[in-house]
């Protein structure tokens, strides 16, 4: 059982108990309501909380129930919950208003960039609709990068590239961490650009390109041969300095991996028909509906 799990557990059982913090930090005593609440306590709570607007279950626009119907739901302190709270607000998913209460926000206003934004909506059954959004960003920022990375002459970032696409090559089949791997590819692609605030968008899109991974291999730990030859090829086009070739690959890569993604989703809905809340397990993104 995960350390969150546990000390929700123990919450829930009104239980005075102790939650190490995963820094290594000392114990802290859970007993009163001023008293200091550990990191768990209010991780837990806003990763429930988020899922559940995500999810749909206080959608925009509705209050989300009064303090004290939440404090007897989790059986926490005011202080967890408020620092719960805090955590979606600094997210763009709610706002607390004196004498109103606490509210979602419109969806326009969540910062979608967020790595816990895309895991919850991840863990709640990823739409057809949200993946396209995620392939937009990413056509409109990867081609563009590798036409520019083909263009430069960043030896040192080549050499990245090429070692993120041997260890593709080595754990296609399951044998390592292939989304990591992946990631590493895509990433220093943009660093490879040379320009400083391109290569910081890995940043922002680090976590759009996880969701995409593992949901264009289908939830498996490996990737198709047709798409490791792909990146070999973008790799090509950049050791080789062609721009025109090195930006056509990308766009060929992307258009096919969200036809993958596309074909994936089908096949999970189609057994589901009729049968709400029957669920399968997708390698590494949390519960989704088959």
């Amino acid at each position: 059982m995960s350390r969150p799990d546990r000390t929700a557990r123990q919450a829930r059982r009104g239980s005075v108990d102790i939650v190490r913090v995963d820094t290594g930090a000392s114990p802290v005593r859970r007993v009163a309501d001023d008293a200091p609440v550990e990191h768990n306590i209010h991780s837990y709570l806003a990763n429930n909380l988020g899922r559940e607007v995500v999810g749909g279950l206080y959608p925009p626009g509705s209050l989300l129930p009064a303090e004290s119907e939440m404090l007897k739901r989790f059986s926490v302190s005011r202080t967890a919950l408020r620092e719960a709270y805090r955590v979606l607000a600094a997210k763009g998913m709610i706002v607390s208003r004196s004498k109103v209460g606490t509210r979602v926000r419109p969806k326009s206003d969540w910062n979608m960039l967020d790595p816990e934004v895309l895991a919850w909506h991840m863990q709640t059954v990823p739409t057809e609709d949200l993946i396209a959004d995620l392939y937009v960003l990413r056509q409109m920022i990867e081609p563009a990068a590798a036409e520019l990375a083909a263009a430069g002459d960043p030896d040192q970032a080549v050499d990245r590239i090429a070692a993120a696409y041997a260890d593709m090559e080595r754990f296609k089949d399951g044998a390592g961490d292939l989304i990591a791997a992946d990631l590493r590819f895509h990433l220093a692609i943009l660093e490879a650009t040379g320009n400083h605030f391109i290569g910081a968008l890995g940043g922002l899109i680090h976590a759009a390109l996880v969701c995409t991974f593992k949901l264009s291999w289908a939830g498996a730990a490996r990737i198709q041969d047709d798409r490791l030859r792909q990146h070999g090829a973008i790799f090509e086009a950049i050791r080789d300095h062609a721009p025109a070739r090195a930006r056509a690959r990308m766009n060929e890569l992307l258009r096919d991996s969200i036809n993958d993604v596309r074909e994936f989703l089908r096949h999970r809905d189609e057994p589901d028909r009729g049968k709400p809340g029957k669920r399968a397990h997708i390698a590494g993104s949390g519960e989704k509906r088959l």
